[in-house]
């Protein structure tokens, strides 16, 4: 399946979620913690591919999603994933050992899931801040982000790890100046 999304930067929490159902969007899941892992060979070849498999756990469901190499857009991330659930995280885990994959990088957010009629809507709050990820075919998306006073120059086509990857390092020169 080929993702299309977008990310944008918002204040708060409270305020978005408030201006998301003022807007008719429906909530399809509340405020929950999610863990996110990266997973790469000891060569780093996905990492180099700007390829991706993460194993996320959000309440108690787990999940693996690959995700492929981004496409050209301007204002949009596209790329191809795939996403199913697993059973039993911890041999899951071992399976992945197993192949030669190893955790490379992790992260945690606190997540909510609501929905535009086709437009699939995350409002999260990371390390990095909180943003308003809007998911769906490119008309829908841009039309949903005017309906709630967003344009493309509000657009972010980075994702949270690039993102807190890019702050860690900054923290981290900064602590050891």
């Amino acid at each position: 399946m080929i993702e299309i999304e977008v990310k944008i930067k918002v204040p708060d929490l409270k305020t978005t979620r408030q201006k998301l159902l003022d807007a008719g969007c429906e909530i399809i899941r509340d405020f929950y913690r999610e863990w996110n892992a990266l997973y790469d060979f000891a060569d780093g070849r996905l990492t180099s591919r700007q390829e991706a498999l993460r194993l996320r756990l959000a309440g108690k469901k787990a999940f693996i999603t690959y995700k492929g190499q981004p496409q050209k857009s301007r204002s949009f991330k596209i790329r191809e994933e795939f996403e199913s659930e697993i059973k039993n995280i911890k041999d899951f885990k071992k399976i992945l050992q197993k192949l030669g994959l190893r955790p490379v990088f992790e992260y945690r957010k606190k997540r909510m899931l609501l929905r535009s009629g086709r437009v699939k809507i995350t409002l999260d709050e990371s390390e990095v801040g909180c943003f308003l990820e809007l998911e769906g075919k490119r008309s829908d998306i841009v039309r949903l982000a005017e309906k709630l006073g967003y344009s493309r120059q509000d657009f972010t086509k980075s994702d949270y790890v690039q993102m807190i990857m890019a702050k860690r390092q900054k923290d981290h020169s900064s602590s050891s100046d």
